[in-house]
């Protein structure tokens, strides 16, 4: 049987890391899933790194960096992939796809992010690369600027939602709280997420400093094995669906607040997995900025379009809520390290399934979706995991 399984991981801290780059990432992340996998370097047919890069380090070529990190890995198959701030989704799908072909039993995803280290201006500069330059790269503020305009046309057509806004950034900080990765690991409150200060400034349009993910350092890892291979190890957290779907990366070809990609990517994965929200346990999505969550709420399918703050308000995506969203603290607390976040998001997920999340467990977890995009809606990954050991 070849349907590909999660069968170990690991997390390192996010945040601004002391290693200098994303090879030391690697080594510090890639040991430790090995171990927890129980297997060897030996035992890995395919690795698929995700890192954006895109001018955060001048040393590319990133998929050849987990066997500089790993000498014992030199001579396995690796590919880098790169899909924006899907990045790391990217590469688990590669890896599917190999064990899924037969072409291989177990098989590695990596993604790192080394981003600290550059200055902000060159941070946003370089995160413009997942926008569509020919027309939107003046836009101040780089990519916050994108999705600032993504929020005032949201309020334009719905009503101001600055203080719903705040009640998700609010949300995830608290569920940060419980997450030992966590970048940001502070309560911050309703109060100062949603009040304009000078420790929380206007950043772009009417997003604050706290609507906005953090710029992290990180590597995260999981371990993929066919179910054959999968029955003979300690855990093992199936995929009942996955999905991708696209929109056009311009936005002035699309209108953006329908987040029409995210919407098509749930819907088929939800289909393909003959499942509801209603049989998830809990939900890891993207919140790069907290209007994005917002919109992800009316996407899924948790209210209409114009409503999702009405999710919030009424506390279903909250820990205790009808579908708790994010509870490792998402983006927005956890950190945003670009290539490792795909793979973080399924990591924090498979983590709740197998019993493993510590401080972050929502008691009897038995299904988890997970939402990763790259740029604004335009590449989308939804997966469906459930656990089988």
């Amino acid at each position: 049987m070849t349907d590909p399984m999660i069968v170990g991981w690991s997390h390192t801290r996010f945040g601004k890391s002391d290693a200098p780059d994303t090879e030391a990432l690697m080594a510090e992340a890639v040991p430790a899933a090995l171990e927890h996998a129980g297997i060897t370097a030996a035992d890995v047919d395919g690795i698929f790194t995700g890192v954006f890069n895109n001018g955060f380090s001048r040393q590319d070529f990133q998929a050849a960096l987990v066997g500089m990190a790993v000498p014992d890995l030199a001579h396995v198959p690796a590919t880098r992939f790169e899909n924006a701030c899907a990045t790391g989704s990217a590469a688990l799908h590669g890896a599917m796809d190999f064990i899924a072909a037969g072409r291989g039993r177990i098989a590695l995803v990596v993604g790192a992010e080394k981003m600290t280290a550059t200055p902000t201006a060159e941070v946003g500069d370089i995160l413009l690369g997942a926008s569509y330059r020919a027309e939107e790269a003046e836009v101040d503020a780089g990519f916050a600027g994108l999705f600032g305009q993504i929020a005032a046309g949201y309020f334009q057509r719905h009503g101001d939602r600055s203080e719903e806004l705040a009640m998700i950034a609010a949300k995830n900080h608290e569920n940060g709280m419980r997450n030992p990765y966590a970048h940001m690991q502070k309560d911050l409150g309703l109060a100062f997420c949603n009040t304009i200060s000078d420790r929380n400034p206007r950043v772009a349009g009417p997003l604050r400093r706290s609507d906005c993910s953090l710029i992290s350092d990180g590597a995260a890892v999981l371990v993929l094995a066919d179910a054959e291979t999968a029955a003979g190890l300690s855990r093992a957290i199936a995929f009942r669906a996955r999905a991708q779907a696209n929109d056009a990366l311009a936005l002035s070809r699309r209108d953006v607040l329908e987040f029409r990609g995210a919407r098509a990517a749930w819907a088929a994965a939800l289909a393909q997995a003959g499942v509801t929200l209603d049989d998830l346990s809990l939900v890891e999505t993207h919140d790069c900025f907290t209007i994005a969550e917002m919109l992800e709420y009316e996407a899924m399918g948790l209210a209409e379009p114009g409503q999702g703050h009405r999710v919030i308000r009424e506390g279903v995506t909250r820990r205790e809520g009808r579908l708790p969203v994010n509870l490792s603290g998402g983006l927005k607390s956890k950190g945003h390290p670009i290539g490792a976040t795909g793979v973080s998001q399924h990591v924090m997920a498979a983590m709740q399934l197998a019993g493993e999340a510590g401080e972050m467990q929502l008691p009897g977890a038995t299904m988890a979706g997970v939402f990763n995009m790259g740029g604004a809606a335009v590449t989308n990954y939804v997966s469906i995991l459930e656990r089988v050991r």
